[in-house]
This record gives structure tokens, C-alpha cells and sequence, in this order.
């Protein structure tokens, strides 16, 4: 009877050992980064940063000579829902985002690496 109870703990124990453990070709947080980095075409590392922290775009004068820039901003800490509503629009409505056509998977992936970035 003991020799059961600890087979079956023993049994258990590596039940629950391989269900934590990701045994992925490419882990969730990879991944996210991979597309982060070019989702299609330009990555979002080009406008926020390699941190998602935000970064300057571009600066210009205008007719009148006012000088204008344009920032890409933090998104570290976005919520999933504005990340996805603005990520998921058929046509984005600032001029500067590009439109990208991505699947909720991939939308999700990219959402975890920039909310889980290593400090």
C-alpha cells in the first residue's frame, strides 16, 4: 500500500512538473519579441523603442517656421484593451501608426512581450 502512495505521488509530481514547464520550440516571450521587433514590414522598435518606452520620430519646421516633432509613445503599460483596439483597426486613424494586419494570437504575443519586457 505505501509502495502505491508513492508511486502515485512520484507520478503526480512529474504530472505536474512537465505541465509547468514550456517545452515550446520558441517560448510566448520570444515570439512576442520576434514580432515586435518586425511584425510586418517596420517593427514597432522602430518608433517606441527597444524598450517600448517611446522614442522621437521625427522633428521638421514648418511654412512658418515652427519647429514640429513627432513622438511615438510609451507602451509598456498599455492596457490590452486600448492595445488591441488601436492594433486592431481596419485603418488607423493617426497618420504616423502604420495599419497592420495582425491575428489576435500575434496581437496577444506582442502585448506579453512589451507588458513583461526584462528591466
Amino acid at each position: 500500500m505505501l509502495f502505491k502512495l508513492l508511486l502515485l505521488i512520484a507520478y503526480t509530481s512529474f504530472i505536474h512538473a512537465y505541465s509547468v514547464i514550456d517545452y515550446s520550440f520558441i517560448t510566448k516571450y520570444e515570439y512576442g519579441q520576434m514580432l515586435y521587433e518586425n511584425p510586418r514590414g517596420i517593427g514597432c522598435s522602430k518608433c517606441h523603442g527597444n524598450n517600448a518606452q517611446g522614442s522621437l520620430i521625427a522633428s521638421y519646421k514648418t511654412s512658418k517656421g515652427e519647429e514640429k516633432r513627432i513622438f511615438a509613445p510609451k507602451i509598456s503599460d498599455v492596457s490590452w484593451e486600448r492595445f488591441k483596439t488601436v492594433l486592431s483597426a481596419k485603418e488607423n486613424k493617426s497618420s504616423v501608426m502604420p495599419t497592420y494586419f495582425l491575428t489576435n494570437d500575434e496581437l496577444i504575443s506582442i502585448h506579453f512581450y512589451i507588458t513583461n519586457l526584462k528591466k
